[in-house]
């Protein structure tokens, strides 16, 4: 969904909010740490602020997102001594980091929303605003000035994003994406051990997989059924893969794309091991055209990366440290509102 976009495309960069040591690597920005925070000041990036009111719209959204398709018990889970909560928490510190972020970075390359932008934002607050009932405006602290401020700052972090991808060619060749289908005999030269590690084959045991797989080639030129030979020898739990350029080992990619359709393959060595190849299809119309979209928004987040890193390395941040260890769900029957960027989508769903 467009609404999500600059939120699933966009780098995934928690500015060092969290504490190092759960699964994030430290960075180049500056921690500044202070007790000079306004009222309800959740966080501030540079001169950017971030509100108990503004956090509490994303993360009640999110929390109500979640129940809707789950349900409430959902919170009961621990995933390795971390709550689904703390999880949702901390996604949404980011959400919200990046938005400010991508605001000051178009501060700084002169981006700014048209009138007409600001007024959909208007426009999208005041519906946003008018659905909430009193309890959720109570529970979450918000007046509408809130709202827009937030969809203000969220249409212009779009508007920057888009600016620094547009120079990408979303135009990708049927042969730079093209996608084929293709059935396989896999003969291992490893096995795990308890812990899931992978030990190689001693040379006696390579030996004899070799044997095994020429075995199979063998049959093949006799005229064995190659579907039977893959339920009689294969070692893979997948007999079929569709797949583009880059996505396998290279042995086994490139003997592939020299397949014609229907054509068998040479034995082929990977670190998996021996394989026979057979091609069923050269060209995945639908799977190309996936693959095309793939391979363009791959293209937009590297080269958005670039960008935006190198300018959140320059920021200082500060976090309410305090304030934020108290920030939690809103548990009340009365609150349920979940559509903050449905209605966002509404009103800028052309842009």
């Amino acid at each position: 969904m467009k609404n999500r976009r600059i939120l699933t495309l966009l780098i995934i960069f928690l500015l060092s909010f969290l504490p190092v040591g759960c699964g994030q690597e430290e960075t180049d920005m500056k921690v500044v740490l202070t007790t000079g925070f306004e009222k309800d000041e959740i966080f501030r990036i540079e001169k950017m602020s971030c509100t108990l009111p503004e956090m509490m719209v994303y993360l009640t959204n999110e929390q109500n997102q979640y129940e809707s398709i789950y349900g409430s018990q959902i919170w009961e889970l621990d995933f390795d001594g971390t709550t689904l909560e703390q999880s949702v928490k901390e996604t949404a510190l980011a959400q919200i980091a990046q938005i400010k972020t991508m605001n000051l970075l178009g501060e700084q390359n002169g981006i700014a929303l048209e009138p007409g932008e600001q007024e959909k934002a208007s426009q999208a607050a005041e519906a946003y605003f008018n659905s909430l009932n009193e309890t959720e405006k109570e529970m979450m602290g918000v007046t509408e000035d809130v709202i827009v401020k937030l969809y203000t700052e969220y249409a212009l972090a779009d508007k920057v994003y888009r600016d620094i991808i547009k120079d990408i060619n979303p135009e990708i060749s049927d042969d730079e994406a093209r996608t084929i289908t293709v059935q396989h005999i896999l003969v291992k030269t490893y096995a795990l051990d308890g812990t899931g590690k992978k030990i190689e084959y001693t040379e006696r045991a390579r030996a004899d997989a070799l044997a095994m797989i020429q075995d199979i080639q063998d049959q093949i030129a006799a005229g064995e059924d190659f579907e039977k030979l893959i339920m009689l020898y294969s070692e893979d739990d997948q007999a079929v893969y569709s797949f583009g350029k880059g996505d396998m080992e290279a042995p086994f990619e490139n003997a592939a794309f020299l397949l014609e359709t229907g054509q068998v393959s040479e034995i082929v060595e990977t670190s998996f091991g021996y394989h026979i190849i057979k091609c069923m299809n050269t060209f995945n119309r639908e799977e190309t055209d996936a693959n095309k979209v793939k391979i363009v928004a791959e293209r937009r987040e590297e080269v958005f990366g670039q960008v935006y890193n190198v300018f959140v390395g320059t920021l200082t941040k500060n976090l309410n440290e305090e304030l934020w260890s108290e920030v939690s769900f809103i548990h009340n029957s009365e609150v349920v509102t979940k559509d903050f960027f449905d209605v966002y989508e509404m009103y800028f769903a052309d842009d």
